[in-house]
């Protein structure tokens, strides 16, 4: 029992330390990699611009396939550069988060992800850094897992947001419970809008499931 015992007190501040250490880890690599990524395109010509429209049109997902290729260089450039600096200092996390995954999606479906696939194991052969003509979408795949965190659990202790909500007296109302269905349902949500720029039909499933995931308390409680 003692080392049972010894074990959950390690648990629980591992738990407690973990509260800090990784959002902050999380925030703070994702930081860089959208920086670094932002800055070359600042401070790179728009190779955008060098992609036939046609080929344009069939890899990026709608309505990036409908405005111009400055445009979605611009969007790409800026959306990058703002939303690294909000998870550096952990301002609105959740928000930057889910907007970089957007990003990561809408890069994938035009750049990463394979023109044609038939099956899960022959999609799989596509979880690779170097494209092998079946599509490279390991590292995109990688940056959406390390942000799902942030955008599920905020960024932690150690950022603005967890000061504003100190400041607000808002943390018990935001650490009360809520209805496991619809926190189903919310997570659903969340992977349906990742997900629905690569491959609708599994985005619109996701959000179909969401949408009941919702609906179904809110029925029962009214009969």
């Amino acid at each position: 029992m003692a080392v049972i015992h010894s074990y959950d007190q390690i648990s629980s501040r591992l738990r407690t330390s973990g509260d800090y250490v990784w959002p902050t880890a999380l925030r703070l690599i994702m930081f860089w990699e959208f920086w670094e990524s932002g800055v070359k395109k600042l401070n790179g010509s728009n190779w955008f611009a060098e992609i036939p429209w046609a080929d344009w049109q069939a890899g990026f997902p709608f309505p990036f396939d409908r405005i111009s290729q400055d445009l979605n260089w611009f969007l790409a450039t800026w959306s990058e550069l703002v939303f690294a600096v909000m998870l550096l200092l952990g301002l609105f996390t959740r928000l930057a988060a889910f907007s970089l995954i957007v990003v990561t999606a809408v890069a994938t479906a035009a750049v990463h992800w394979p023109a044609d696939w038939n099956s899960l194991s022959e999609l799989w052969n596509g979880y690779v850094i170097t494209s092998k003509g079946a599509g490279n979408f390991k590292l995109p795949l990688l940056f959406v897992v390390m942000l799902l965190p942030l955008v599920f659990n905020g960024g932690g202790k150690l950022s603005v947001d967890y000061l504003l909500i100190a400041l607000t007296g808002r943390k018990d109302r935001l650490e009360e419970r809520v209805d496991g269905l619809q926190s189903a349902g919310l997570a659903l949500l969340v992977l349906g809008l990742a997900t629905i720029w690569v491959e609708p039909t599994w985005g619109f499933t996701f959000l179909g499931a969401a949408a009941v995931a919702m609906v179904i308390p809110e029925f029962v409680s009214r009969h």
